[in-house]
């Protein structure tokens, strides 16, 4: 056995992702133990060799790494303050959804206490977890990232991205953002036809093929936005971009124009500031520069 998996974890939240952090860390043969704070949960990794415990104060005691993966930041201070004392001179590696500044606090109280600090977006379902397609974001303490890499590689894909806390979370969140737009769209997409009694499955078999296609644009986009000039040949223009058809036959299907009304607003104002002949990318100027 190395000396990294000699490396004591503890996992405080066995909520769905809390539990499938565990099922990696164990497999790998690494001494786990793990706290939830409603008992019940833990049955399945004892029988995998995880030592469960009901103290958060006994979790971080056992551990060289501590890893949170808990509710929300409140959350977060509200199991680790208490233990501040036992956790100072230990790893903690923070997997819980929370905000950029929320992040950054949290690496600041850290090191106040002495705390390595590492924190983590997860870009994965739990079921995704170990397998191709998971990745977690990480920002903070370069040195935990380096010397952790082998514990943290378990569950997917290791990116680092900088000294500050907050950067992962901004990714990951900036990340979610397009996930969601993205499956609102295909769901204002499955009401217009529904009326024409297409299934929302059906509609899917298109579409899969149809989203796919397009997300090989956008590098092309990207390089449109990072030169700064949207007068680039071959792009299609903000007013040949214009939604006003998709808008009436939604209307017409008597469904919500919302989801398709956000995005003509931000081409119209381009088209408004005199920009109606210049690339389609142009729209990212409305979202930096709100009305």
């Amino acid at each position: 056995m190395s000396n990294e998996k000699n490396t004591r974890v503890s996992l405080l939240g066995l909520g769905a992702m809390g539990s499938a952090l565990a099922v990696a860390v164990l497999d790998a043969g690494y001494p786990t133990t793990v706290w939830n704070r409603s008992p019940g949960k833990a049955g399945a990794l004892v029988e995998r060799g995880a030592v469960a415990t009901g103290s958060v104060r006994d979790a971080v005691a056992a551990a060289d790494v501590v890893i949170a993966c808990l509710y929300d930041a409140a959350s977060v201070h509200e199991t680790l303050d208490p233990v501040v004392d036992q956790l100072a001179g230990r790893t903690l590696i923070n997997v819980t959804t929370t905000s950029p500044d929320q992040s950054r606090e949290i690496a600041a109280w850290a090191a106040g206490h002495g705390i390595e600090y590492l924190d983590g977006g997860i870009m994965a379902i739990p079921s995704m977890i170990g397998r191709p397609g998971s990745s977690i974001l990480y920002s903070g303490s370069a040195a935990v990232f380096e010397q952790h890499r082998p514990l943290l590689d378990l569950w997917g894909e290791s990116a680092y991205f900088g000294e500050d806390a907050g950067v992962a979370s901004l990714y990951d969140l900036a990340l979610l953002s397009g996930m969601y737009v993205m499956f609102a769209g295909f769901m204002h997409g499955a009401a217009m036809v529904a009326p024409a009694g297409v299934s929302a499955g059906a509609f899917a078999e298109r579409a899969s093929a149809w989203i796919a296609a397009m997300t090989g644009s956008l590098g092309q986009l990207a390089a449109v936005i990072d030169g700064g000039d949207y007068t680039v040949d071959g792009q299609q223009s903000l007013e040949f971009s214009s939604l006003d058809d998709i808008i009436a036959a939604s209307a017409a299907q008597g469904i919500s124009t919302e989801v398709i009304d956000v995005v003509q607003n931000l081409i119209q104002r381009q088209i408004d500031a005199g920009y109606g002949k210049e690339a389609f990318p142009r729209i990212i100027e409305s979202i930096k520069h709100p009305a």
